[in-house]
């Protein structure tokens, strides 16, 4: 038989028909690429709700929030992209924006999702590619700029990636404009304000950071003092500055008052507006 089958092929046969290929291993496939692209907002509440709206052009104070429960912080980014949460332990946990649930209920509690140390806070949210930068700080005063890309975490427990000092907590993100010369703002909860060159602040994958605004030791463990809100400005923004009730603007050439070399002490704001709860950048595109 055997002779019978190499006599045929020597008469019959030919060269092979198809290639012999040598192919990469197979991959998972990233999860990212099965969902649509559409912008969202990702919102988080006072108590650790967090929910995705649809669009970008989203009033978070419009949203209704549980009894006792407030608006915290928002970031615009796209569905398939991941959004991530900052605790008040520093740690940093992922999730892809389309799992969240529609901002027409409530939301839901992320300690449901992930599993943070006990009595951690969700203090932020941050979405975007994974070349974009934000502005990370603890309440002591001290941060660094980091890449979303560094700070992923497929782990319930996240990763740990802002150091925070004993009793201290994170502050609310600040996303970083791209292509931009930009100064940052940090404000503490006496109301001194401080805006220096981004550029003497390092980037960093993890860590402590540099000192941002210089709160006294002291006064910080006796809490009576702390970095309350911060915010990244692209040259020729303004900076909005908001207590509870109310927003006031500076405009960019009025924070030459402010501006100093990074860990100065700051400037007193105006009588009436040193209770800071939050800061935000407006581009020249947004008014």
């Amino acid at each position: 038989m055997k002779t019978e089958i190499l006599a045929d092929a020597e008469d019959y046969g030919d060269k092979r028909r198809t290639l012999i290929v040598v192919r990469e291993a197979a991959q998972a496939m990233d999860e990212s690429q099965l969902v649509a692209s559409e912008p969202v907002t990702v919102v988080l509440s006072q108590r650790g709700w967090a929910r995705a709206a649809k669009g970008h052009e989203i009033d978070p104070f419009a949203l209704s929030y549980k009894s006792g429960d407030g608006f915290l912080a928002a970031a615009c980014g796209r569905s398939n992209q991941l959004a991530m949460f900052i605790d008040s332990t520093g740690r940093v946990y992922s999730v892809i924006a389309q799992s969240l649930p529609s901002a027409r209920g409530q939301g839901e509690p992320l300690s449901g999702k992930f599993k943070p140390p006990d009595g951690a806070e969700f203090c932020g949210t941050m979405i975007g590619e994974a070349a974009e930068q934000w502005l990370l700080a603890s309440d002591a005063g001290y941060g660094f700029i980091a890449t979303l890309g560094d700070l992923v975490s497929r782990n319930k427990a996240g990763k740990s990636i802002l150091r925070v000092p004993p009793g201290g907590r994170a502050v609310v993100p600040s996303p970083v404009p791209a292509d931009a010369e930009c100064l940052i703002a940090a404000v503490s909860s006496i109301g001194r304000l401080l805006c220096f060159e981004m550029e003497e602040l390092p980037e960093l994958a993890k860590g402590k950071g540099m000192k941002l605004i210089n709160i006294p030791t002291k006064q910080y463990k006796a809490g009576e003092e702390q970095l309350v809100a911060m915010a990244v400005i692209a040259e020729n923004g303004n900076l909005q500055v908001h207590t509870a009730t109310r927003m006031m603007t500076i405009k960019w050439d009025d924070l030459d008052d402010y501006y100093g070399e990074r860990a100065l002490r700051g400037r007193m704001l105006p009588k009436g507006w040193r209770s800071v709860v939050r800061l935000t950048a407006e581009s020249l595109e947004e008014e």
